[in-house]
């Protein structure tokens, strides 16, 4: 890499990731929170189809990132491939801001959004990994003010986006507020790209060596051409959910297939951290199922069975959009991400720091306690309908469960896979998110509502009933990530010795200039 001219912070670097990262998770969580209750309200699939649609497509979204990665850190440049995913996904809001009720056209918008998220997400985690390169000790708390990132951004869009559509398709019309909702998540990563191109000089630093060569038109070409076919592909697949179901279990052969031949082939000096790695991929797949929950299941709860006005000791506040009680998962993270890096700072400042494996375990209790809070609402339900509360509170364990699983996702794969793997491995991590999406919304439909099944009374017993089950299969998780602690921890003394007796990686280059 060739030297910059002045001398950047690693702080400075990281926020120019960061609010890119922010506006990208504003478009595409402004789209999520709409999307299942857009194709059963607007489309008129049935909830099952919905849900399964969604799923798909929340699996190719995740599968994408392995091949992005790759275009990133060896075809293009890791910076320019995140700058183009972040185009790419604009043009599919674009797609869904256009009033249509053909169901092709979202077809082929969720295939572009497939495309360029495979583009961006990768590569994004993968500059920060790169800020951080040399400096262990920041790893886990930079990725988890990196999470509060994508909290940030979908906390605004996931409250603004339904009643965007609600209040322009009160005036304008329905078909108005459906498209100009998502045309919101256009405008916001139009306004992340004219940010990023203003502190853009901040990362000149930082990327795979492809960045610091020029644009390789032959090679911009061929990716742009092959990306042109996996939104058809996408698109194909979409349509058919015997095809999405076929296609999302042999990705997770091959992933798996891959994780083998990869410690098979290792190092003997890396084999450890890639056991470790995939172990923790595995748990991680597991907590995916629950979280596809929020799209899905939990989503089409609060459309039937959830009072929607808040009160307190009587005194009514205000009331939500359905849709918006998809926020409380990203509120309660920006809440609680800064408190837990303090806890990481400190327990880390006092040598007791508890392990990656340790903090998924109780990740797994969180998760289990906020499903069967929903559970135990139930009973105090009125006319089947649940407080709003009893959501808050859920939410806010099912979040703080995401933050230490999902949040250290992206640090364990810097903690334990060879750099010259990372932006591979990177992308692999999301093939197995995206495998468990699927299978979350699998899970979902076993809330499946009878068509023309309206008293919530008899909704609420078929949504309390998953949701029990998925707080029994939590305590399950959480035995099981109990029971390999002492196998990840052998793991993860090996992987450290080893890393010790290899040479010290390079500081991170804007700490090799003198500082003014």
């Amino acid at each position: 890499m060739a030297p910059s001219t002045s001398p950047v912070s690693q702080t400075r670097a990281f926020s120019t990731v960061f609010l890119i990262e922010m506006w990208e998770r504003f478009g595409f969580y402004g789209m999520q929170v709409l999307m299942v209750t857009y194709m059963v309200k607007k489309l008129g699939f049935v909830d099952v189809k919905a849900n399964l649609v969604w799923g798909a497509a929340a699996a190719l979204i995740y599968v994408t990132p392995a091949i992005g990665g790759w275009v990133g850190d060896k075809l293009l440049g890791t910076r320019r491939v995140m700058r183009m995913g972040a185009l790419i996904l604009m043009l599919g809001y674009v797609l869904l801001w256009i009033p249509s009720d053909n169901a092709t056209l979202l077809y082929v918008a969720l295939g572009v959004i497939v495309v360029g998220n495979g583009f961006f997400k990768p590569n994004a985690g993968n500059l920060v990994r790169k800020i951080y390169e040399g400096d262990e000790s920041k790893i886990d708390s930079a990725f988890t003010i990196y999470y509060m990132a994508v909290n940030i951004g979908s906390t605004v869009s996931m409250l603004l986006t339904p009643w965007i559509r609600d209040y322009v398709g009160a005036r304008y019309g329905e078909d108005w507020g459906w498209h100009t909702a998502f045309g919101a998540c256009a405008v916001g990563l139009l306004l992340g790209l004219g940010n990023y191109a203003l502190m853009s000089h901040t990362l000149k630093h930082v990327g795979s060596p492809a960045d610091d060569k020029p644009v390789d038109l032959r090679r911009l070409a061929l990716v742009l051409l092959a990306g042109a076919a996996m939104v058809l592909v996408s698109a194909l697949i979409l349509q058919s959910l015997i095809v999405a179901r076929i296609c999302v279990y042999a990705a997770g052969v091959v992933i798996l297939g891959i994780f083998v031949h990869l410690i098979r082939s290792s190092h003997p000096d890396e084999r450890a951290g890639l056991i470790a790695a995939l172990v923790l991929t595995i748990q991680t797949i597991f907590f995916f199922i629950f979280y596809q929950q929020m799209s899905t299941s939990l989503n089409l709860f609060a459309q039937r069975n959830v009072d929607l006005d808040f009160s307190l000791f009587g005194v009514h506040l205000f009331r939500w959009i359905p849709e918006q009680f998809q926020s409380l998962n990203a509120i309660w993270i920006v809440i609680l991400s800064p408190i837990l890096v303090m806890i990481y700072n400190a327990l880390g400042r006092r040598g007791r720091d508890l392990s990656v494996a340790a903090k998924f375990a109780w990740g797994f209790v969180a998760v289990a306690a906020g499903f069967f809070i929903y559970g135990l609402g139930a009973r105090g339900a009125v006319d089947g309908k649940v407080s709003s509360w009893i959501m808050v509170w859920g939410y806010g364990l099912y979040s703080l469960g995401e933050l230490l699983v999902s949040g250290l996702g992206l640090a364990m794969i810097a903690r334990y896979v060879p750099a010259r793997m990372g932006g591979f491995m990177m992308g692999a991590y999301y093939v197995a998110v995206g495998i468990s999406q699927y299978l979350g919304s699998v899970v979902a439909n076993i809330a499946h509502i009878p068509a023309g099944l309206t008293d919530p009374v008899q909704s609420l017993a078929i949504y309390t009933s998953l949701f029990n089950k998925l707080g029994f299969v939590g305590l399950l998780c959480t035995i099981i990530a109990i029971a390999v602690l002492p196998l990840m921890k052998r793991l993860s003394n090996r992987h450290a010795e080893h890393a010790a007796a290899a040479d010290p990686l390079p500081p991170v280059r804007s700490e090799e200039l003198p500082q003014s």
